[in-house]
């Protein structure tokens, strides 16, 4: 019996790795565009895809930068500066990426999560990414 493995959902950007620094220029400090990002098919049944973006080292506990929904399961990324069908209001009170932008001091973590949704809005499949910006005083 030959038994099918579904491969995982797996998320990366080009300008930095998984556990790395976020490039200034993807943050408050630089021009803060959101950096891209690429990701591998869904699972089979995904009918969307959505994105947040996380910081859970921020003084208030949790700091949504950027909550994203509506990217087609075709789809296998975000280019830089780009936009996702619908954008909903992040914790700086804006639609859309709002970058990095920590006080001075220890690196915060900047965690992006990619899900595949099913029918009903079922999460069939889950990728993270953590980047780290650190700004100097």
């Amino acid at each position: 019996m030959i038994l099918a493995v579904a491969a995982a959902l797996v998320l990366t950007s080009p300008a930095f790795g998984n556990g790395a620094a976020i490039p200034v220029r993807f943050t408050c400090d630089g021009r803060d565009v959101s950096p891209p990002l690429h990701w591998t098919a869904p699972p089979a049944g995904t009918r969307s895809l959505s994105l947040t973006v996380v910081d859970p080292d921020a003084p208030s506990g949790h700091f949504v930068h950027w909550r994203a929904s509506g990217l087609a399961p075709s789809s296998r990324g975000l280019g830089q500066g780009r936009h996702a069908p619908r954008e909903a209001a992040n914790d700086a009170g804006t639609e859309g990426w709002t970058g990095p932008c920590p006080p001075p001091g220890p690196a915060h973590r900047y965690v992006f999560t990619l899900r595949a949704l099913g029918a009903g809005g079922n999460t069939l499949a889950t990728a993270t990414l953590v980047g780290r910006y650190r700004r100097r005083g």
